[in-house]
């Protein structure tokens, strides 16, 4: 999604989620899967979305990804979220994927991966239904 030469040293958008790469999460060859890093970014991203639709909403849509880094067992991923559109029905989330690794004290967060996903609020029957007003807070 983001070119790696312009990331940002810092996440943005609020926390959301917080996890550790665990052998069970790999491949035969000992890597992560970036469809297990790809869960955890779309329950962490669900969040402001739920938020903003005041209950339940679905993923319909995600924006290319491009992994920058590795993510090894050990390491401590963080994710971040921020909505960046809304539309009648829909939510555009901008989530982050940001690691340290195993030796957390000294090493520095890096951007693993970022992408926006795009949920829909649905209602019981799971059609679409019109987003809250916002609060004029």
């Amino acid at each position: 999604m983001t070119d790696p030469a312009s990331l940002s040293d810092l996440p943005q958008g609020q926390p959301v989620g917080r996890v550790v790469a665990m052998p069970a999460d790999t491949n035969p060859e000992g890597d992560i899967f970036g469809g297990w890093l790809l869960a955890h970014m779309d329950l962490a991203g669900a969040t402001p979305a739920f938020e903003r639709a005041q209950g339940r909403c679905v993923t319909i849509a995600l924006d290319g990804m491009v992994f920058h880094q590795p993510v090894a067992v050990g390491d401590e991923v963080s994710i971040y979220a921020r909505i960046l559109k809304t539309g009648r029905t829909s939510i555009r989330v901008h989530v982050e994927a940001w690691k340290r690794s195993r030796n957390r004290a000294s090493a520095p967060p890096v951007r693993v991966t970022d992408g926006v996903f795009t949920y829909v609020a649905i209602d019981a029957q799971r059609r679409p239904r019109d987003l809250p007003p916002q609060d004029a807070a």
